[in-house]
């Protein structure tokens, strides 16, 4: 059913001539010329057929008519004003919906989220976590943070932070058990696996270690389980740096040997195209990379050829470590 609406300049200029019960006045609330508030008036009235204003020498007043229209016309621009009000908050703030992996949100991402709740209290940030690809849009996820080489069809993707894998357990474990002066003293200590356990077999082959069953020890799904377990002194834990680095900062991990190898892969920020000029998407998305500066900062470098090729000849695939893109 379609409205048979007055011209919304003419409702504008009656409604402010109304309040002010002056044409002056109402043309330098809205900015215009007294004419035109007076042509407009006057087109509305010929719309409608009948006279809103008394225009006497000095004074206007309201006609019967106009009265009856005033109030009608002013709910109508309040609540255009409520709706416009509330849809720029759902802009500016409101929920934000970020999708990520457990796997970062837990160790990385979550310690951090009340600084940007002090820099946007009116942003309520709402983690979704999944280990599936997402489909941002279908799924009402307004941006994410993401695991891979960064080429994502359909999305803005700006370079996060790389990371490096090395071993890590906890001091307890060494005070208590035999020393770890070489990688082949890791054959006393159990070892710790995520669901990808070829990534053991690259760092002991880089490191030289050919007395380390690469196999043994427990296995958990996700990897910060593996760091909780290695926190607790369960056993010594192939780390990714992002993941375990205020467990360092602050000792209850630390790192018996040196050697790190670069990550074949690194973390994004991935927003929709269509999501990329929100401002609360726009917030998020500086702040994040702001927070990982430091990361950025730090250049993990590169595989040598001869590791790349027996990890893609041992698992068929390419890139290292073994973690799924996501």
């Amino acid at each position: 059913m379609s409205r048979r609406l007055p011209p919304l300049n003419a409702l504008k200029a009656f409604e402010a001539a109304a309040r002010h019960l002056s044409f002056t006045k109402a043309a330098d609330e809205l900015h215009v010329t007294q004419a035109a508030i007076s042509h407009q008036v006057k087109s509305l009235e010929e719309f409608l057929g009948m006279q809103l204003f008394r225009r006497m020498n000095r004074s206007l007043l309201l006609t019967d008519e106009g009265q009856i229209l005033l109030p009608g016309v002013g709910e109508a621009f309040d609540l255009i004003a409520q709706t416009t009000d509330r849809l720029h908050r759902f802009e500016h703030g409101g929920q934000l919906v970020v999708g990520t992996m457990d796997s970062l949100a837990a160790p990385w991402l979550v310690p951090k989220l009340g600084r940007f709740r002090k820099l946007h209290p009116d942003i309520d940030v709402r983690i979704s976590t999944s280990d599936h690809i997402v489909d941002y849009l279908r799924e009402g996820v307004d941006m994410g943070l993401r695991y891979g080489r960064g080429n994502w069809p359909g999305m803005e993707v700006d370079y996060l932070m790389a990371e490096e894998v090395f071993p890590v357990c906890s001091p307890s474990l060494l005070g208590n058990g035999p020393p770890l002066n070489t990688p082949d003293d890791l054959k006393h200590y159990p070892l710790l696996h995520d669901d990808m356990r070829i990534d053991w077999r690259m760092w002991l082959m880089a490191a030289g270690a050919t007395e380390v069953d690469a196999d043994r020890g427990p296995g958990f799904q996700h990897s910060y389980l593996v760091y909780q377990t290695a926190v607790a002194g369960g056993g010594v834990a192939l780390a990714r740096s992002v993941l375990v680095a205020d467990e360092l900062a602050d000792g209850r991990l630390i790192k018996p040997f040196d050697l790190a190898l670069p990550a074949n892969y690194a973390y994004y920020v991935v927003t929709p195209k269509p999501n990329i000029n929100k401002p609360k998407v726009r917030a998020f998305r500086e702040w994040v990379l702001d927070q990982a500066g430091a990361e950025r900062e730090k250049d993990p470098g590169e595989l040598s050829p001869d590791l790349l090729k027996y990890y893609d000849e041992a698992t068929g695939r390419r890139g290292w470590p073994g973690f799924p893109e996501s």
